[in-house]
C-alpha cells in the first residue's frame, strides 16, 4: 500500500496547530510540502513541523508533480476557488468546512468535481471520524434509543477580535459558517434525512455585520433538531440526542481532545451507561480515511453532495433569521 503525498495550501492556524501535526502521525500519508504567499512564514512553519518543501505561491504547490493530494484551510470565501484549481491541477482535495459561502458556490464545486471522476474531494467535517461519533451514530441507527425524535446541540466561544476572519463578513465570518454548520451536520447525519423546513433567529453584531448568535429549529417531519451557536458566549459545546426509548449525550462533540479520553452517556430506559473512548486524534483519523479512499479508489466517507446539502440548510437558516419566518428546504 502506497502513502499519499500531501501538500498544505496555506499556513492557516487550524492547519498548523491541529491538522498538520495530526496528519503527520497518520499511517497512510506524508506531508511533503506547504505553500504560503508569505514564503518566510511557510519556511518557518516547515522547519517547525519537519515539512521538506516550501512553495511561495499556491500555484507552485499545485504544479508540484510530487504532490498527490492537498489540504485546503484557506478562508471560507476561497474554498471553492482553490478546490477547483487543485482539481484542475490533478490533485485530490480535502477542503475545510464550509464548502463555500452559498449553496450556489458549493454546487459549482460539485459540478466542477464531476469533470474529474478519478479525483477524490471531501469536506473536512472531522467529527464524523471520531469513535465517539461512530458509536453514537451506530446506536441511533440500530435502535439503541428507540426512534430518534429530537436533538439539541450547543456550540459557542468568545471572540471579539476585529481582525479575526470569523468576524469579517466579507470573508465568510459569523457563527453559522464557522460552527453552526456542525450543528446542522449533526442533525442531518443522525436523522439520515434532510429537514423539510427551518426557522431561526440571529443576533447580528453591529460592528462586524456577522451573526454572533443564531438559534435554529429544523423540522424533519418525524422529529426536530434545535441548536444554538455563538461567537460571543461562554465557551461550551454539547449535544443531547433523544429517542422514544433512550438518549445519548456527547460531552465534547466537536473539539474532541487529542490527548485525553472522551466519553458519552447512553441511557436506555432507567439505565445510564458511560462509554469511554481511548485517546485518539480525529484529524489523524480523517486524514487516513481520505488517504485510504484514494489508495483503494473507494468513495470518500462523506460525499460532496452531502456538503452541498449541508450548505443549503445553513443558508436557509440565515435566510429564515433575516425573514423572520419558516422557510422550506428546496428538494426536501
Amino acid at each position: 500500500m502506497k502513502k499519499i503525498r500531501w501538500g498544505i495550501l496555506s499556513t492557516a492556524k487550524i492547519g498548523v496547530v491541529k491538522v498538520i501535526p495530526a496528519m503527520l502521525r497518520g499511517t497512510l500519508g506524508t506531508i511533503d510540502a506547504i505553500a504560503s504567499r508569505d514564503e518566510a512564514k511557510a519556511k518557518d512553519i516547515a522547519k517547525q513541523l519537519g515539512i521538506p518543501r516550501v512553495h511561495g505561491t499556491y500555484e507552485a504547490l499545485l504544479a508540484d508533480p510530487a504532490i498527490d493530494a492537498v489540504y485546503i484551510p484557506v478562508p471560507n470565501h476561497l474554498h471553492v476557488q482553490w478546490s477547483i484549481k487543485a482539481l484542475e491541477a490533478g490533485k485530490h482535495v480535502l477542503v475545510e468546512k464550509p464548502l463555500g459561502l452559498t449553496t450556489r458556490e458549493a454546487q459549482d464545486l460539485l459540478d466542477a468535481s464531476k469533470r474529474f471522476p478519478r479525483l477524490k474531494i471531501m469536506e473536512a467535517f472531522m467529527y464524523r471520524h471520531h469513535p465517539q461519533w461512530q458509536r453514537a451514530h451506530q446506536l441511533v441507527r440500530e435502535g439503541g434509543i428507540g426512534e430518534l425524535r429530537s436533538l439539541h446541540a450547543h456550540f459557542s466561544y468568545w471572540n471579539v477580535d476585529p481582525k479575526n476572519i470569523r468576524n469579517i463578513a466579507a470573508l465568510g465570518g459569523g457563527g453559522m459558517m464557522d460552527i453552526g454548520c456542525y450543528c446542522v451536520s449533526f442533525a442531518r447525519w443522525l436523522f439520515d434525512a434532510e429537514p423539510k423546513r427551518v426557522v431561526a433567529l440571529a443576533d447580528i453584531d453591529a460592528a462586524f455585520g456577522t451573526d454572533r448568535l443564531a438559534s435554529g429549529l429544523l423540522d424533519f417531519g418525524r422529529g426536530a433538531a434545535s441548536f444554538t451557536c455563538s461567537t460571543q458566549l461562554s465557551s461550551y459545546q454539547r449535544i443531547n440526542i433523544f429517542g422514544t426509548e433512550g438518549r445519548i449525550e456527547i460531552e465534547i462533540p466537536v473539539n474532541a481532545p487529542p490527548d485525553k479520553p472522551c466519553r458519552l452517556w447512553h441511557q436506555r430506559g432507567a439505565t445510564i451507561t458511560e462509554i469511554g473512548f481511548e485517546v485518539c486524534d480525529q484529524y489523524t483519523l480523517q486524514g487516513d480515511a481520505f488517504a485510504r479512499a484514494i489508495i483503494e479508489d473507494q468513495p470518500v466517507p462523506t460525499s460532496l453532495e452531502d456538503g452541498v446539502a449541508n450548505m443549503r440548510v445553513v443558508e436557509a437558516v440565515l435566510a429564515s433569521a433575516k425573514a423572520g419566518t419558516w422557510l422550506p428546504i428546496a428538494g426536501a
